[in-house]
């Protein structure tokens, strides 16, 4: 499918080779594929007349763009380069990026810390704020309490990511009032040169304003979730039972119901952790933080087939781990549950 787009390598090597004379040539004969093609070849082409699939191809030579096709991959059917490109994926051959002249594996674990960095805070702070407040407002259901913290948990996912980002760059990295935070990048130009102390400082000031944007829209879904899940745990026999027989709240509470209760969480933690890799494209390009959201999307709309495939694959193993970690959640959650 993302092969069947337009404006493949192919058509864009065209274009630039239209635009820029010999530039793109001498890329392809950097990176291995065919002789160079000097400007006196390149004035000559036009005299073809050939007809091509191709947009922007009329009148270029017929041998030049088989070439090209042979240079990306492009000269056999679509079924064959899918079964090579799997043969390669198990050999973990996954090739060079089209236009970066890079493996894309070393693109991807290039960007792949600053999404993990991002993700991994901000999965912390929504579950640290979500899963007591969720309990907290189950145990105090219909109280003051609960309604004004429903309020705000709704008007927070109501409130669109990259709008409270740019709220927050307003306020806080010097767009209108206070200078109070960096405006984007993950460290400062002179972090080598901190010691580690101050690194730890500058890290943590440079992550505050998209870590935030991002817990923002995020706990409210997991926040209701652990209300109702703990609300309906706390209402089932065996709790009532146990408080008859004279156990103590707290014992009640963490003891019984918050392992049941956490069942429906796990699941959506699981959900979720693809996205702890992936990154969150719209956090990142308004920060400019080079993380793997970015790199997915360039990817996709350069037509890097290897590159976009590849980030893809990367992301959906991530998220099999972290279906494959909810099952063994929870087995460990309810002793009900195995998988002999």
């Amino acid at each position: 499918i993302v092969q069947l787009a337009p404006g493949g390598p192919v058509e864009q090597a065209i274009a630039q080779l239209t635009g820029e004379g010999s530039a793109i040539t001498e890329r392809i004969t950097r990176s291995g594929g065919g002789d160079a093609v000097g400007p006196a070849q390149t004035q000559a082409i036009g005299q073809e007349g050939a007809t091509s699939r191709y947009r922007g191809a009329q009148g270029l030579d017929p041998e030049f763009i088989k070439e090209l096709e042979i240079r990306f991959g492009f000269d056999k059917p679509m079924h064959e380069r899918f079964i090579q490109m799997m043969g390669n994926y198990l050999t973990f051959d996954f090739g060079d990026s089209f236009f970066r002249d890079r493996p894309v594996v070393d693109l991807v674990l290039e960007k792949m810390p600053v999404s993990i960095s991002l993700g991994i805070w901000t999965t912390l702070l929504v579950y640290l704020i979500s899963i007591p407040l969720g309990i907290r407002k189950a145990l105090h259901h219909g109280s003051r309490f609960d309604v004004w913290t429903s309020g705000l948990v709704i008007v927070g996912y109501a409130i669109p990511g990259f709008l409270f980002a740019i709220l927050l760059i307003v306020l806080f990295a010097g767009g209108s009032y206070w200078d109070l935070f960096p405006l984007r990048g993950l460290t400062s130009p002179d972090f080598d040169e901190l010691s580690t102390w101050g690194k730890i400082k500058d890290y943590f000031w440079h992550i505050t304003l998209p870590v935030t944007a991002m817990t923002i829209g995020s706990f409210a879904t997991l926040t209701m979730l652990t209300k109702n899940s703990f609300l309906d745990e706390i209402h089932k026999q065996y709790v009532l039972t146990a408080r008859a027989k004279g156990a103590g709240r707290a014992r009640v509470v963490l003891g019984h119901a918050l392992r049941n209760a956490m069942i429906p969480v796990v699941t959506i933690i699981a959900l979720q952790f693809g996205y702890l890799f992936s990154g969150a494209l719209i956090t990142e390009t308004i920060f400019a933080y080079p993380g793997m959201g970015k790199l997915i999307f360039d990817s996709i709309m350069g037509n890097d087939f290897n590159l976009a495939l590849v980030a893809l694959l990367f992301a959906t193993l991530v998220t099999l781990i972290g279906n494959l970690l909810a099952d063994v959640t929870y087995a460990w959650l309810d002793p009900r549950i195995t998988y002999r």
